[in-house]
């Protein structure tokens, strides 16, 4: 445990270092969904509507942005091989990677999205769930994230490789998590989709570190 929250703080460092880097998904979040009202129009059915798949797609596309480089550049600078031969569990390194890519770039979405759902004019209770389907939703994007990271690591064009293995495997959690909105906006009760990406949550955390883990002892053999 020690060694995930040094390997932790050493990326939030590095993202400190790398503001640029790390603001882009934020960013391309944000100006892909301010685009749909403006193409769209100003009727506000039609923009509470499409809400939450805009939201959620724009959110499952900006964390995908983030994930070539999670671990490319620990590759390029021997560090990933430093810490295989560390002695130190790679599923526990693994996970700690996904978590301190999440807070830098999953955090932040969730963070956004209420201003981006004022903009669907978005009622309160549907931002609460907006919300709450986010924090749910997004750290299993970048859990699955590590595994397609560490499965294309060192190969040519890995970032979309990346995208092919991780969009698949992702589509339960946009489906649940603008669904749990949905249903809100329907009058039904959300929690059965908020428990299911509870559900995808827990399962991404036993498996998913295990998986990384593997694919980059496979890497680096």
């Amino acid at each position: 445990m020690n060694a995930m929250w040094a390997l932790m703080r050493r990326d939030w460092r590095l993202a400190a270092r790398r503001r640029t880097e790390a603001l882009l998904p934020l960013v391309f979040f944000v100006v892909a969904a301010s685009l749909f009202p403006l193409g769209v129009g100003p009727e506000a059915h039609m923009l509470r509507a499409m809400a939450p798949g805009v939201v959620w797609v724009c959110a499952l596309l900006a964390s995908l942005l983030s994930l070539g480089g999670l671990y490319a550049s620990d590759h390029a600078d021997g560090s990933l091989e430093q810490m295989a031969l560390s002695g130190q569990s790679l599923a526990a390194l693994a996970l700690g990677k996904a978590l301190a890519h999440w807070v830098v770039n999953g955090l932040p979405l969730v963070l956004a999205s209420p201003v981006l759902g004022l903009l669907f004019d978005m009622p309160a209770g549907a931002l609460g769930v907006l919300m709450l389907s986010l924090l749910l939703g997004t750290p299993v994007l970048s859990l699955l994230g590590g595994v397609g990271a560490a499965l294309t690591l060192g190969l040519r064009s890995g970032g979309m490789l990346i995208v092919l293995l991780v969009l698949p495997l992702t589509m339960p959690v946009l489906i649940f998590g603008a669904g749990a909105v949905g249903a809100w906006s329907a009058g039904l009760s959300p929690e059965g989709h908020l428990s299911l990406l509870g559900a995808l949550l827990l399962l991404a955390l036993l498996g998913a570190p295990w998986a990384t883990a593997a694919a980059l002892n496979i890497a680096l053999d």
